[in-house]
């Protein structure tokens, strides 16, 4: 399991630091999607879930996209008795490690949400799994809750592999309904806040983060 391996030493530390500071992001520059909604005349709070390895480093992301009111992480696609970090670990459970971002659609859209995702929160061209998490429980998904969500969502990958933004990688992306979403455990949610120096998140989330302030300076928000 990952919080097993994860020992944080001061020689650890240091040779992680070293290897995160030499890493980054893919630069990958996306377009914007063609179609998405307008912003908001009021202030509201709209749910949107994704799925792209780890929940830590998803969550970590949107906690610092202006518009962005909470982000959780959880579980989605299974059933809600399986719905436990044991049992989704095993990969058998249906379930992919996701986050539901509560965002205010009259600051952000959910198409530049969708834009974060594919750009800097994960690489959607990987299959079985993120970085050194492997499994069906770190596919790459989103969890659509309407129609319009669907739609956008849709278009967005439709433009995204026409643009041909991936080179000749294909997006493994799965788009399926929402059926239903698991909080996790209280020790995951926040994780990266809590444990800025963890080895795992210097080295796997943090880059994430350091590329949202580089490709989007105009939501980033500390």
């Amino acid at each position: 399991m990952r919080l097993n391996r994860l020992v944080v030493a001061g020689a650890v530390v240091a040779i992680v630091l070293a290897i995160s500071s030499a890493m980054s992001a893919k630069d990958v520059v996306l377009p914007s999607p063609d179609l998405d909604d307008t912003l908001a005349d009021t202030p509201a709070h709209v749910s949107a879930v994704i799925a792209g390895g780890c929940f830590w480093g998803i969550e970590e992301v949107y906690q610092h996209v202006r518009g962005v009111v909470t982000a959780v992480s959880g579980y989605s696609g299974g059933p809600q008795k399986y719905a436990k970090y044991d049992l989704v670990s095993s990969g058998t459970t249906g379930h992919a490690e996701s986050v539901k971002v509560v965002y205010d659609p009259s600051q952000i859209t959910y198409g530049q949400l969708l834009k974060v995702f594919f750009s800097v929160a994960h690489d959607p061209t990987q299959r079985g799994g993120q970085g050194p998490d492997t499994g069906p429980q770190y596919r790459s998904m989103i969890f659509y809750g309407s129609d319009r969500q669907q739609a956008v969502a849709r278009a967005y990958m439709d433009q995204l592999r026409d643009a041909r933004v991936f080179g000749k990688n294909d997006i493994t992306t799965q788009l399926v309904p929402l059926t239903a979403f698991y909080d996790a455990e209280a020790y995951h949610q926040d994780f990266a806040a809590h444990n800025p120096y963890n080895p795992y998140i210097m080295m796997w989330d943090r880059p994430k983060v350091d590329a949202l302030k580089k490709q989007f300076p105009q939501l980033y928000v500390k």
